[in-house]
């Protein structure tokens, strides 16, 4: 039978970057004693307050359909949260409502980008967004995230890839995997190349309430002069633990809001009423649950970087968001494939390789800092004691 050119260009980015991930469930299945640190699932339930209103919402029959942008009452409070932070006005117009970002993420590359562009993303990345931008028949362009730049995207390396098909620039601030945060300065001088290069700036900042103490979160869509071609994507998911309500949004120019709106309609046609009321009251004031959160993720990076102290094996980068951290294994001589799955079968913990996110983490892990303190705390003795096995690989130069 015969199928749609996007089905070969998506073949090989589905569920193959989890095999670890799956393996390690398989394990769970058969009684081993497994430390999950593969998924950035919240620590803690949904607010029940939100869940209150998804309920009563539902007993109160907002179960209809809704129109193509959304509610207009989450539309609205949309545009409240976002006037008082970025500072400029944000009108209902300017905002599409998505089940969740990676549908929105979705919706707002296949109205920018087509076969003949590219978009340049960094190198790491979530691990979705080689396949939405394949999607869209456009091509990846790798942008390396550097360790001794914190893994902050630098707007010299973006130029030195800037082409005619040059379409757009993806962002994640704050990162993930990294958890990197990008700076004012760093977004004024991107928002230089999009301006000279007639570029769309798409920034993913679904991390944007998990950034730790002492660190500072900038939108690009806060900044007037580049306000015309920035499209951000977030959602609820990670903000206020709800990430099975599938409740995100778009929010860009009110001219880009109209023109992709008919593609919206095409795809879903508006989100669920009952979640639709639940994110409204949610995105009212900042998330308390994710204060929670914030400081449990930012002490077991503490810990995480205190255990490995001492040893000079493993090093861990220091996040400054979000729900990972990241160990460099290079010294083990395996890649951080083969080191995820020795890891996972010798001392039974599940640990995301880095090659999942891009070859620039090749020699590395992601580990989530979202499992509980006792756990996280068995992860971390079991990792050393592993590292400990592995001396001798040293000694030999091997590399698996």
């Amino acid at each position: 039978m015969r199928y749609a050119s996007i089905v070969d260009r998506l073949d090989g980015l589905g569920g193959a970057k989890w095999d670890i991930h799956f393996r390690a469930r398989a394990l769970v299945a058969q009684g081993r004693d497994i430390v999950e640190l593969t998924i950035g699932e919240p620590d803690v339930p949904a607010p029940e307050p939100l869940v209150q209103v998804a309920v009563d919402a539902l007993r109160a029959g907002r179960t209809g359909y809704s129109n193509g942008p959304g509610e207009d009452t989450l539309r609205a409070a949309l545009a409240r949260r976002y006037t008082s932070s970025l500072g400029r006005t944000v009108g209902p117009e300017q905002i599409l409502c998505f089940p969740g970002t990676q549908t929105a993420l979705y919706a707002v590359m296949m109205g920018v980008a087509e076969e003949g562009c590219e978009v340049l993303v960094g190198d790491p990345m979530y691990a979705t967004y080689e396949g939405v931008i394949r999607a869209t028949g456009a091509t990846m362009v790798p942008v390396p995230l550097r360790p001794e730049a914190g893994f902050r995207i630098r707007a010299h390396d973006i130029a030195a890839r800037i082409t005619p098909r040059s379409r757009a620039i993806l962002l994640n601030t704050p990162h993930n995997p990294t958890g990197a945060v990008l700076s004012r300065a760093d977004l004024e001088e991107i928002g230089a190349l999009a301006r000279a290069h007639d570029l769309w700036i798409i920034s993913d900042e679904v991390y944007e309430e998990l950034v730790f103490d002492g660190q500072t979160f900038c939108s690009p869509l806060s900044m007037p002069e580049i306000a015309d071609r920035v499209v951000v994507v977030s959602s609820i998911s990670k903000s206020h633990a709800a990430p099975g309500f599938r409740s995100g949004w778009a929010i860009g120019p009110a001219e880009f809001a109209a023109r992709v709106l008919p593609l919206s309609e095409t795809m879903l046609f508006g989100n669920q009423p009952f979640i639709a009321d639940m994110t409204a009251e949610a995105v009212r004031a900042p998330s308390e649950v994710a204060r929670g959160m914030r400081a449990r993720f930012a002490a077991r990076a503490d810990r995480l970087m205190r255990a490995l102290e001492g040893q000079d094996i493993l090093t861990a980068q220091r996040p400054a968001a979000g729900m990972f951290a990241l160990i460099n294994v290079a010294r083990t001589g395996m890649t951080g494939h083969d080191y995820a799955m020795d890891l996972l079968e010798k001392a039974g913990v599940a640990v995301m390789p880095g090659s999942a996110f891009g070859a620039g983490l090749n020699d590395w892990v992601r580990i989530a800092l979202t499992v509980d303190d006792d756990r996280f705390a068995e992860a971390c003795t079991r990792i050393l004691a592993h590292a400990q096995n592995t001396q001798p690989a040293l000694a030999t130069g091997r590399r698996a």
